[in-house]
């Protein structure tokens, strides 16, 4: 709205309205808005989700050993990080961008699937709380409705580049017209570009379209394993927010260097236009998740639940599909893959031992956070495992920080791919 009112300012020479058309000053501000109204909300908010006694009320301490103290913390956090998102986006953005629409449907369609979730959970006492067939089909049916719109948008365009030779030398240009694409980054492969059609050209004339549905299946699956990955590596104090918001620094980075034509050109990468909203929404996102850690660093003073959690993952789901990186995320989001992949390989390989009557297992516990603060004396003596160490128990805000220290790594090598070819 502010991005509007002062864009109709300029025409009347008003000083400094010109600034709200640079995209770095607009994102620079929804930061700084966003961090300022997380900290502030975070605080008016615990006092009310106390006074209200929406709290957590059961720990495991066979699983958490230092669950105890967490006992009575507020829950359903993630509404703070909701609204520190959604205010500076709606304020500095360009609400007519299709990409920024697509954003904001993403936190509210998970914000209110997450919140179902812990309403359950708390006031119906339910620890399970939104049975996961419901969450599959939230999650779903959001994946369907980005895939759908970026297919079908006419504002959903892209300028492929190519690679072509002049005096000797290899130069990347764009194509001077936009058009609906195919394409997405590849890493490690000399054109950067991998094309879904390549993939279902056996259906001769018919690829293209067998294309888009399973770029339409892909971006399902993509905003389901994410949202998952995230809600799984929510486990500890401060652990899901830095290291979402690591991921976010580099989807920004990514979203700002794919919205650039010359950036796009030098990296090699696709030059999306409309792109540098997200810039805004990026930051606004991970201005929300540094003001919220003020609140959820050890020991927390908020959890977030699944209404950050899921609306977390999906945002940076959504945003990596749009920018057409989603092939980047098993290694950008390496922590969320990892959390997921134990759980799958910890449940698969315990019904393996389970139908030959053995009680096996590869980790103490999962997701693989909980391993490290799992002694082996609590550990089951009827059943084999695989990897015991460490032996001890790692405090949880040492095993936060060396998590946020790996996100960090893969996040900066996320982008160095875009290089390596």
């Amino acid at each position: 709205m502010l991005y509007y009112l002062f864009r109709f300012l300029e025409q009347f020479g008003i000083p400094g309205s010109h600034l709200w058309g640079y995209i770095s000053f607009r994102a620079l501000l929804a930061l700084i808005l966003s961090l300022i109204i997380s900290a502030w909300v975070g605080e008016k908010f615990i006092s009310y989700l106390r006074r209200k006694q929406i709290t957590e009320v059961q720990r495991d301490a066979k699983i958490d050993p230092f669950g105890v103290k967490k006992i009575g913390v507020p829950s359903m956090g993630g509404v703070i990080i909701i609204l520190a998102i959604l205010i500076p986006v709606l304020l500095l953005g360009r609400m007519r961008n299709i990409y920024l629409i697509l954003m904001i449907i993403t936190t509210v369609w998970l914000g209110v699937l997450g919140g179902l979730d812990d309403y359950i959970k708390i006031f119906r006492h339910n620890k399970e709380g939104l049975h996961g067939k419901f969450k599959i089909v939230g999650q779903v049916g959001l994946g369907l409705i980005v895939g759908l719109v970026l297919w079908s948008s006419p504002d959903a365009k892209i300028n492929e580049n190519v690679a072509v030779e002049r005096q000797g030398h290899e130069v990347v240009i764009h194509k001077t017209e936009a058009e609906k694409s195919l394409k997405t980054t590849i890493p490690f492969v000399k054109e950067h570009n991998l094309d879904y059609s390549d993939l279902t050209s056996f259906f001769g004339e018919y690829k293209n379209a067998a294309g888009w549905i399973l770029f339409v299946i892909m971006t399902i699956f993509v905003v389901t394993a994410v949202s998952n990955g995230a809600n799984l590596n929510d486990g500890m104090d401060g652990m899901c927010a830095g290291n979402s918001a690591i991921i976010g620094v580099a989807l920004g980075i990514l979203a700002y260097v794919s919205s650039h034509v010359e950036f796009a050109s030098y990296l090699n990468i696709m030059y999306i236009p409309g792109s540098q909203e997200l810039v805004i929404f990026m930051c606004a996102f991970v201005g929300a998740l540094i003001g919220f850690l003020w609140y959820n660093a050890y020991p927390a003073q908020v959890f977030m639940g699944d209404t950050g959690s899921l609306t977390i993952g999906g945002i940076i789901a959504v945003c990596a599909i749009i920018i057409h990186k989603e092939l980047l995320l098993p290694i950008l989001c390496g922590i969320f893959f990892v959390e997921s992949l134990s759980v799958i390989i910890q449940v698969w390989y315990f019904k393996r031992g389970k139908h030959r009557g053995v009680k096996q297992r590869i980790f103490k516990r999962t997701p693989i956070h909980d391993n490290f603060r799992t002694e082996e004396s609590q550990l089951d003596p009827d059943c084999k495992y695989v990897f015991k160490k460490p032996r001890g128990v790692v405090h949880e805000s040492k095993i936060t920080v060396r998590f946020w220290i790996i996100s960090i790594l893969l996040a900066v090598l996320t982008i160095i791919t875009l290089k390596i070819r």
